[in-house]
């Protein structure tokens, strides 16, 4: 049954929240509620009835509107007083920044895995505020988020297909407003991304096991950073799983992981990968790889390690993520179906799985070579038997 009250500034005030979203609807005004999100936010939004089908619009925060001001400007849609083609308010567009921080954070931001929220924080701080905070929505041109995404793709390429795809979030929430009419971040072109082609020789893991060892015999402190590298080549896990990694989360024969990209997953882990976590030192600390400043947090950084030993190893071109290419790739080569990868990656679909499963030419070439011969001996069997069939005692 719909809840209904008689709406008021002090009531709304007192409405919590609840394990899923609902919505009170006014008494007084018809199609006017406020919806409670499980996070504690409440927007009062509309019941719109004019297209014939109903649609619910949101109209505002309650903290940016009192409830007589909210049945004003629904009585005022529900009479013609507003755009009725976009729904848009009379009145200017808010700035892109008082939009963010009053309308697209609490619908939108709560929502996100909290390594997307890291994500769209960074593209808010370092570039989409200070080039569009103060320019109104219904102002941001076309023209001038290519200017900006150009600027940045010269510095950062894959960077900035990471901050339009944040923009373009945001600006299509405006749309929802009816702040804009068209997104004028969507139809640009992505900058291209490199291809997963590249995974280490056998040569190359060796130069790489081999200095990690070297590296760590000079500085010791090296140690857990270099365990971290060990367990991304030995479990094809993301770094982000491997540096936030909790001891509750570890298992005699498998991680079961809280939260990773794609939800909760579990890790099969390989006798090597065994041993690795086996010899981290219990110091009390809830993290595997704690933070050497703070023992409560995980250790973070950009694995400064990693550059070094990449050099030092003469695999400069590799990234760390490559790691995770050549686990795939050793499974493919080695038989492993390619749903049985999937399930070891955690994909949820194969599809994703043919990204990283990689062979090199050498291995092309040889698997033709391979199905040339087989075929060849079909063929010279064929010749055999029909051979025996024409010989002269047969006439």
């Amino acid at each position: 049954m719909a809840r209904k009250m008689r709406l008021s500034d002090r009531a709304v005030v007192r409405l919590g929240a609840a394990s899923s979203e609902f919505t009170v609807w006014d008494t007084r005004v018809t199609g006017l509620g406020v919806r409670v999100r499980p996070s504690g936010h409440r927007s009062f939004v509309l019941l719109d009835n004019r297209t014939g089908s109903p649609k619910r619009r949101t109209l505002g925060p309650v903290t940016h509107m009192t409830v007589d001001e909210a049945r004003s400007r629904c009585l005022a849609i529900q009479s013609g007083g507003m755009d009725l083609l976009n729904d848009k308010p009379l009145g200017p567009a808010p700035l892109f920044g008082d939009f963010v921080s009053d309308v697209w954070r609490p619908e939108c931001f709560d929502r996100l895995k909290p390594a997307t929220r890291r994500r769209a924080n960074s593209a808010l701080t370092t570039q989409l505020l200070p080039a569009f905070a103060a320019v109104p929505l219904d102002r941001i041109e076309r023209k001038k988020v290519m200017a900006w995404f150009d600027r940045y793709s010269a510095v950062a390429p894959g960077g900035a297909n990471r901050v339009l795809d944040v923009l373009r979030q945001i600006l299509n929430h405006a749309m929802v407003h009816g702040h804009l009419e068209t997104n004028p971040a969507t139809g640009i072109r992505r900058n291209p991304q490199r291809k997963f082609n590249r995974f280490l020789s056998r040569d190359e893991a060796r130069r790489l096991h081999d200095e990690l060892d070297r590296l760590v015999a000079e500085r010791p402190g090296r140690a857990a950073q270099a365990d971290i590298i060990r367990l991304l080549y030995y479990t094809g896990c993301r770094c982000s799983e491997i540096q936030t990694l909790r001891w509750c989360e570890v298992g005699t024969d498998t991680l079961d992981l809280a939260d990773s990209k794609t939800g909760p997953r579990k890790v099969y882990l390989n006798s090597e990968a065994r041993r690795i976590i086996e010899r981290q030192p219990r110091t009390g600390s809830d993290h595997v790889f704690p933070s050497s400043s703070d023992p409560t947090t995980p250790i973070s950084g950009s694995m400064r390690l990693w550059i070094i030993l990449r050099k030092r190893a003469g695999i400069e071109d590799v990234r760390l993520h490559d790691l995770r290419h050549n686990y795939a790739s050793q499974a493919v080569l080695n038989g492993v179906p390619l749903p049985t990868v999937a399930r070891l990656l955690g994909h949820r679909q194969v599809s994703m799985t043919l990204r990283y499963a990689h062979v090199s030419d050498r291995e092309v070439e040889a698997a033709a070579e391979r199905i040339g011969g087989a075929i060849s001996a079909i063929c010279n069997a064929n010749n055999d038997r029909l051979s025996g069939t024409l010989s002269p005692n047969h006439g």
